[in-house]
């Protein structure tokens, strides 16, 4: 498969669908041609094509909210593209995270199921911040600073601390010592320099995997 098999418009243009790698929130819907989608595949950000403006434009050139690309995938007719990618900032252009920021209808008992693993993904940037720019006196600016075997004899430690809430079936002591090992474990796979997007594909993968066998 490579570029020229895929159905751009009359326009030249394929429909991309952005989407969070980590959370798999649709980000944003814009254009490409030929010519940005071989720049995306060269440099592995976005730049898309203005339909206002009619030229390329580099997303994040100028706001610094880039996006980088970790997987490109397209339809079965070969007209549409889903871009995953790891955004540096706000995808809209009004500040916002997502430019699907309205609703038209709205289940709440699935947004509110949703939203709330949207922590994973916000833990996750504040624990790679602070890994950048390590602020004196914060808990995570201190394992960072001891280095890796700190980081994974805590990791051991709540691992332990979940194994024996569970073992006495005590789910109030069990839900914090959870919530303690995801938290160690975020921070050491940003210091193994891992993407927990890389572990969420993993899981997808095997998932799908999973379904095939059914």
């Amino acid at each position: 498969m490579n570029i020229d098999d895929l159905k751009f418009d009359e326009k030249g243009l394929i429909p991309t669908i952005v989407q969070d790698a980590g959370t798999f929130e649709v980000l944003t819907l814009a254009y490409m041609n030929k010519e940005s989608l071989e720049k995306s595949l060269e440099t592995g950000e976005t730049w898309f094509f203005s339909r206002s403006r009619q030229e390329l434009w580099h997303k994040g050139e100028t706001s610094g909210n880039t996006q980088r690309i970790t997987d490109i995938k397209f339809d079965c007719d070969k007209d549409a593209l889903v871009v995953l990618v790891v955004p540096s900032g706000p995808a809209c252009h009004l500040g916002t995270k997502s430019c699907f920021d309205e609703r038209l209808y709205d289940d709440a008992r699935e947004t509110s199921t949703l939203a709330e693993y949207q922590i994973l993904h916000s833990l996750q940037r504040v624990i790679k911040e602070r890994e950048k720019e390590r602020p004196q006196g914060a808990y995570t600016t201190y394992l960072f600073e001891k280095g890796v075997d700190k980081i994974l004899k805590k990791v051991g430690e709540e691992a332990s601390e979940v194994i024996i809430a569970a073992k006495n079936r005590d789910t109030e002591e069990l839900k914090w010592e959870a919530a303690d090992l995801l938290y160690h474990l975020l921070v050491l796979l940003e210091e193994q320099k891992l993407p927990f997007s890389d572990v969420l594909k993993v899981l997808n993968k095997r998932h799908q995997s999973h379904d095939t066998k059914k």
